[in-house]
Formats: C-alpha cells, structure tokens, sequence
C-alpha cells in the first residue's frame, strides 16, 4: 500500500506556494508544483531536491492542467491540493470603470475557472485518499477597498465557489484560507513605489495552514488568525 502522501500546489515557485512547498518536502511529503517561470521553478525544485517535481505551465491553460492531472493520477493517490496560484491584474491597479475587460477575463481564468477546473479533475482523488482541497483567498474577497475591484471580486468568486463545492461534497475538507498580507513580489506590485517590508514573509503564514490542513476543521472559509495559535481547535 502506498503511504506517501502527496500534494498539488499551484504557484509554487514563489511566496506562499513556495514556503508551503519547501516545509511539505522538509515533512516528507511529495510535491508537484507548477509555476510559469522556468528560472524560478528551477530554482525550487533544485533546493528542494527529488521530494519536489516540478511542472511548468501557465495555470490558466487546459493543457497545462490536463498535464496536471496525468502527474498526479499517476502518483496513486493525492492528499492535498492547495490552489495557490493568483493573477492580480493590471499594476498600478486601475479603478473597475477604467478596468480593461479583457485583462479582468484573465484574472478570472487565473483565479476562479483554473482552480474549479483543477479540482474538478482532481476531487475523485481527494476523496479516494480522504484528502484536502484549499483555495487560497484574500481579504480583497470581502472588503470593497478601491483599485481592489478585479482581483477582489475574482477572490469573492473563488470563496462562493470553494464554500458551494464543500456543500456539494460534504464528505471532503474544502477550505478557502485568507493568509492576509504577505511580503511577495505580487504584494509589491499592487503597491508600487512603496516600502512593504512591514509586511510578514510567507514563511510566517505556513503555520497557520498547516494547522487548518492537519486539525481540518469543518469545510469553511478561514483566516490566518483562526490558526494563530498552537491550540488544537
């Protein structure tokens, strides 16, 4: 019987995907991750080692995905899918009455059709192994902040969608976890010019999704700060 347990993270060449990843392989874990950059995935899978395979392609491409799900059927089972992967859009980021429709289509096939279709391909997996589905979501989802429309209302989506989904499969643990602000390039990009280094690595998050991964509370929608602590919930 095989015991590995095994995990899908999109975006996982950089910020929270990545240090996600790097504790996983530390844990024992096998990793497939994706990312769109070659030097960058490269970087990972060689600190990493062979507990990290990586697999470039862009999320948003159904090939790139159909690629996907032949990795990891062929793994034999699946224990976590953690959808990681975001686009924020145009920076500096435009109010929705200047928003170009067509660079908000993009975001949407980034942030809300690629991870319904990933989990679409990969749930009969999740469930064979009694696994876990998180979408990774953002504060931008719930509160109207201006310049924030495209990204936010792609993450609002996400959330209906991840919340509708674990209704649907009550079986399953489906979460869609808010890391809060993280100090990524991404971060830095809705804020450009600016100084972020206030802000907390990725690094300092990975904690808290390990614990809502490892203690799987109900199927819900969850916040950093609900994992804050070592208390078993």
């Amino acid at each position: 019987m095989n015991h590995q347990r095994n995990a899908l993270i999109t975006g996982a060449s950089a910020g929270l995907g990545r240090a996600l990843a790097a504790e996983l392989v530390r844990r024992g874990w096998r990793v497939v991750g994706t990312g769109r950059r070659a030097d960058r995935l490269e970087r990972v899978a060689a600190e990493l080692g062979g507990g990290f395979q990586p697999v470039l392609g862009d999320i948003g491409d159904p090939v790139h995905r159909a690629r996907l799900t032949e990795i990891v059927e062929a793994l034999g089972r699946l224990d976590l899918v953690v959808n990681n992967a975001s686009a924020l859009g145009p920076s500096p980021l435009p109010a929705l009455a200047d928003y170009s429709l067509d660079r908000l289509e993009q975001v949407y096939r980034t942030n809300v059709v690629a991870p319904l279709a990933v989990l679409q391909s990969t749930l009969p997996l999740l469930g064979a192994s009694d696994g876990v589905a998180v979408n990774i979501s953002s504060d931008a989802g719930v509160e109207p902040y201006p310049g924030w429309g495209g990204y936010g209302s792609s993450k609002a989506a996400l959330d209906q969608l991840t919340a509708v989904l674990a209704a649907e499969h009550p079986a399953l643990s489906i979460y869609a976890f808010d890391p809060g602000d993280m100090r990524t390039e991404m971060h830095q990009a809705a804020f450009p010019g600016e100084d972020i280094s206030d802000r907390p690595t990725p690094e300092t998050v990975v904690p808290a999704l390990l614990r809502l991964i490892e203690q799987r509370p109900r199927s819900a929608r969850y916040t950093r700060a609900d994992f804050a602590s070592e208390a078993v919930r």
